[in-house]
């Protein structure tokens, strides 16, 4: 009885992963059907300007920036993500990026958590 409890319990446990597994992978998060920690490595072009405001913003960067910034709170996340913050990114000096890149149609006072884009 209670190894078929156990069974029971460990079938449970693998559906409810499936599914979350699902809803992750077709669900709409801030990036849609992307992670933001996936759409971070996007951005590796924009990894020494995230790093000092003194450091040259690159074309390829931009381009990102401006693609992905289509959707601010898809860049808001993916600023802030697990992969930015482990690759030294400072989303204070991230968030200028935007503006460094100068692209016109920004989301200027978009609040990032506790940032807001310039």
């Amino acid at each position: 009885m209670e190894a078929a409890m156990k069974n029971i319990c460990l079938v449970a446990f693998v559906v409810i992963l499936g599914v979350a597994q699902f809803n992750a992978a077709y669900g709409a998060g801030e990036c849609g059907k992307a992670s933001p920690d996936n759409e971070a490595w996007k951005l590796i072009p924009c990894a020494s300007a995230a790093q000092s405001e003194n450091a040259a913003v690159s074309a390829k960067c931009c381009s990102q920036v401006k693609r992905i910034g289509q959707n601010p709170s898809c860049l808001c996340a993916v600023m802030l993500s697990n992969t930015a913050k482990s690759s030294g990114v400072k989303p204070e000096i991230a968030v200028t990026i935007p503006k460094r890149c100068n692209i016109s149609d920004r989301p200027i006072g978009y609040k990032c958590g506790a940032y807001t884009l310039p």
